[in-house]
């Protein structure tokens, strides 16, 4: 027990460090608030296996096409699928706004999830979860990004660096990343590390060719290091070029 506890002191000291060299670099986030957190939900499930900016640009002919989620909720799902083309996979996701949105309406008596506001984390993680289309990391970012709660989603960028690292297993799926991560995240520091390890998942460590010569967490990474070991370099070597 003992033994289990000072590894998990240690990886939650690891991970300050990381979120700190990344905060220096890339400085401290500023993300601009949804208007509500139903908008924050429905944009979150619209950047499911897209980028920002196609998730982006369905979010705002969304609400252009309607104004209200009320007309959302009438309109016949093939007219929403057109309008939120942009975000890929509209045949999927027009269907399970609407579903959300009719479950609202049955259980609140309206359009909105102000009721959420209420709820501790964990609750207000488990009711996002019974939402149709709703998994941890849409349910994580809708809390992050719409309520400003201190949780730590994980996407494919934040899984990728979590596995390279040393983290997590480089077994672990990403539901069972975000699992643990909770656990090692330093309080009022996730959306810090959520942006910003994303942030380095684009521009640095990418999934192909990562620019580790460039790469500000180089000397706490596992995968450089396992790198450098196979070609000869000791740990005050040349800095690795490249990861696997």
């Amino acid at each position: 027990m003992k033994q289990h506890r000072s590894a998990q002191a240690q990886l939650k000291a690891f991970v300050r460090r990381i979120e700190a060299a990344l905060r220096k670099d890339y400085g401290v986030p500023v993300v601009a608030p949804a208007r509500t957190l139903l908008d924050a939900l429905v944009e979150t499930i619209l950047s499911q296996n897209t980028t920002d900016t196609n998730s982006s640009r369905a979010f705002r002919a969304l609400r252009l096409r309607f104004r209200r989620w009320s007309d959302v909720l009438a309109a016949p799902t093939n007219d929403i699928v057109a309008v939120i083309r942009s975000a890929g996979l509209a045949n999927t996701k027009a269907p399970r706004i609407k579903a959300i949105l009719a479950r609202l309406l049955e259980e609140q008596g309206r359009l909105s999830l102000k009721h959420m506001g209420r709820m501790s984390n964990a609750t207000a993680m488990d009711y996002l979860l019974s939402l149709p289309g709703v998994g941890p990391k849409t349910a994580a970012c809708t809390l992050l990004f719409g309520m400003g709660r201190d949780v730590f989603p994980v996407d494919t960028h934040i899984h990728r660096l979590c596995r390279r690292l040393g983290i997590v297993s480089r077994f672990a799926n990403a539901e069972r990343t975000q699992e643990e991560m909770a656990a090692l995240v330093s309080k009022g520091r996730a959306l810090s590390l959520h942006v910003n390890l994303i942030r380095h998942g684009r521009r640095v460590c990418k999934a192909q060719r990562p620019q580790c010569a460039d790469c500000v967490l180089v000397e706490m990474c596992d995968s450089v290091s396992a790198l450098n070991a196979t070609s000869g370099r000791g740990a005050s070597g040349q800095r690795a070029t490249k990861v696997g």
